[in-house]
């Protein structure tokens, strides 16, 4: 019988703490070969897309499936969870705000690779539900005391705001210009749904890490070639992944501007088979897509606690 998680239980169930611990954990395993991973793959009709992802991590013993629909009436996501040995289904899981937190996870653990180690400002360009566990996971690997967001519509910012500051018990700032919060930060975010980049790289300071988190398509870009350029390394969640969604890379490569050879997989970074950070001057840039691994690794961990603790419903099926 399989177990189903609704938002509800991955709400209670969901710390960001153990987000990190699963996200680290699958790409440590995919550095050694124990865990895989198989880029997005869309299927698009008149009104909206189906969105499939799937992935393996080993040492959980499991497999799985990300579904998730895009249309006019919203977004839906959804995990399946297979037992490795015997192909059983184990968890169906609603992925909506397990999403939200393997992706802010998966900055947290670029972060704590590839951030000065005193880096405790953060910038963060966007202020939607994503942006909410971009900055919780940060904080969670750096000593961060202040964060300067900036989103094009005064309220939203002024809310998201209010409440992050309230959640995490520190300064939580509104920006009214982009330059400024470029020009305070240690860490920088972008969470949107730009088509042009939101800053100019030439007002990035030294030393500065850039998490890229918003764009999974062609036609985004929210930061330009002088990011690229002046990155002194540049990683990603999946380079197979990139090479179909990544509208900066892409538009970069097109130019000239940027070889593949050049860009690296956080599982390199993370197996100490790359060092990011060769100095404090260096600026350092991951790009994140948004892969199945992160998805399935933290949906084990979820489903793993479930059964520990008595969450979720019973379910006949397949059986």
């Amino acid at each position: 019988m399989a177990l189903l998680l609704t938002e509800s239980d991955v709400e209670r169930l969901l710390t960001m703490e153990l987000a990190l611990e699963a996200v680290e954990e699958a790409f440590r395993e995919q550095a050694e070969g124990r865990a895989s991973n198989e880029p997005r793959r869309r299927l698009r009709v008149p009104r909206g897309t189906l969105h499939l992802m799937s992935a393996a991590v080993l040492v959980r013993g499991v497999l799985g499936v990300k579904a998730y629909t895009s249309f006019p009436s919203g977004v839906r996501f959804l995990v399946l969870l297979y037992d490795m040995e015997t192909g059983s289904l184990l968890a169906l899981i609603e992925a909506n705000r397990l999403g939200q937190m393997r992706t802010g996870a998966a900055s947290g653990v670029a972060t704590r690779y590839m951030a000065r180690p005193d880096a405790h400002t953060l910038g963060i360009f966007g202020t939607g539900w994503q942006a909410q566990s971009q900055v919780q996971a940060i904080c969670a690997v750096r000593p961060i005391r202040r964060v300067l967001a900036y989103s094009r519509t005064p309220e939203r910012r002024e809310a998201f705001c209010r409440a992050m500051a309230e959640k995490l018990g520190i300064e939580v700032i509104p920006a009214e210009r982009p330059e400024d919060v470029v020009a305070a930060a240690n860490i920088l975010v972008t969470a949107t749904t730009a088509r042009e980049p939101v800053f100019d790289g030439r007002w990035v300071p030294e030393g500065v890490h850039i998490n890229a988190i918003g764009g999974n398509a062609l036609l985004r870009r929210e930061f330009d070639d002088e990011v690229i350029r002046r990155a002194r390394t540049i990683v990603v969640d999946s380079k197979d992944q990139a090479r179909i969604e990544c509208g900066e890379f892409l538009h970069a490569i097109e130019r000239g501007r940027l070889a593949w050879e050049a860009v690296h997989e956080l599982r390199e970074v993370v197996a100490g088979r790359l060092i990011a950070r060769q100095h404090p001057s260096d600026i350092t840039l991951f790009k994140s897509l948004g892969i199945a691994l992160e998805d399935v690794a933290v949906a084990a961990r979820v489903f793993e606690r479930a059964r520990q603790e008595g969450f979720g419903q019973t379910i006949r099926l397949l059986e």
